[in-house]
């Protein structure tokens, strides 16, 4: 008997070696970020701007693979299942992990046990956009003229579960009213009936709107991050104008799989932080309209989970189902 214990305390030892070795020595060959949209999206150019920073930073090749379809659930069905040392990493987004398991009733894999959270890179906040004809001047008046006229006033989307569509139910469900859900397909067409006063309002995200916004043919009621905007510092939030804690982004983070190595998550953890607070790249997000995070693994593993609850049971509540 005390043989054999002997022997598991050496094996054991010798794992914890091997493994710790490996944390040490990584990378020793190129990382892949795979992104789960097609090339030239904003997850794509995103994943690229971070790539190129973590190859200088890791002294290793760093590089970026598209494996878009099924609404981005291929490619993170890839890195679930890949292997769990840190060289194949997710750039995840708010889909991939708080809304998709609750729209589609198979999943290939699971947001939370899956994966484990390496650090959120960035957000996307949305603006609260409604056309001029419509006489609202505040979230607040939007929610009085709802509820007097149930049904009546409408919102367009890039279509069912997307950013715009989430952010509007959650709306919806915080302020008690009822807006009709015009799904399209693509945010694009969606803006240009509001822009065109067939749709009265919409959420989308501040880079597009703001044109639109300083040329008078979009009045813009909030924005959805807990925080005021630096590029439009007049417009409130949702949250201080009327439903506190409102707050609906678009995010980005990368994960890796579970059971990836802890100094391996923390080193990429790590200098993803030191990364997305460079001039150069703080100016870049700013162009793109995205605000740059740089959270470490618990903190980001937190978020991911709040997001997860909170999506779901916006879902459940409005009875939206995907095949």
């Amino acid at each position: 008997m005390q043989r054999k214990m002997t022997l598991v305390a050496i094996v054991a030892a010798g794992l914890w070696c091997t493994a710790a070795f490996a944390a040490d020595a990584y990378p020793v060959k190129p990382v892949r970020i795979v992104v789960p949209f097609a090339a030239g999206g904003s997850t794509d150019i995103l994943a690229r701007n971070i790539a190129q920073r973590l190859n200088e930073a890791l002294r290793s090749p760093v590089i970026v693979e598209n494996r878009p379809g099924a609404g981005a659930l291929i490619g993170a069905e890839y890195v679930s299942k890949a292997a769990p040392d840190g060289y194949t990493l997710l750039m995840g987004t708010n889909t991939t992990h708080a809304v998709a398991p609750h729209l589609y009733t198979k999943m290939p894999y699971h947001a939370l046990k899956d994966f484990a959270p390496v650090a959120e890179v960035a957000y996307n906040p949305q603006f609260l956009d409604v056309h001029p004809s419509i006489p609202v001047r505040s979230v607040k008046e939007l929610i009085v003229l709802a509820q007097n006229r149930p049904g009546q006033l409408n919102f367009g989307s890039a279509g069912q579960g997307s950013a715009s569509h989430m952010a509007m139910e959650l709306f919806k469900s915080m302020a008690r009213i009822d807006i009709t859900h015009v799904p399209y397909k693509g945010s694009g067409p969606a803006l240009v009936d509001v822009l065109g006063g067939h749709l009265s309002m919409m959420f989308d995200v501040v880079l597009t709107t703001l044109p639109h916004m300083r040329a008078g043919r979009l009045r813009v009621l909030g924005v959805s991050s807990l925080k005021r905007v630096d590029v439009a510092p007049d417009v409130p939030t949702i949250a201080e104008s009327g439903l506190p804690g409102f707050e609906a982004l678009v995010w980005f983070g990368l994960f890796a799989p579970t059971g990836t190595p802890a100094e391996i998550v923390g080193r990429l953890s790590a200098e993803v932080g030191k990364i997305v607070h460079q001039p150069g790249l703080r100016e870049t997000f700013a162009l793109q309209g995205l605000t740059p995070v740089g959270s470490n693994s618990p903190q980001f593993a937190a978020k991911v989970s709040k997001d997860h609850a909170v999506w779901g049971k916006v879902i459940r509540e409005a009875g939206i189902k995907l095949d």
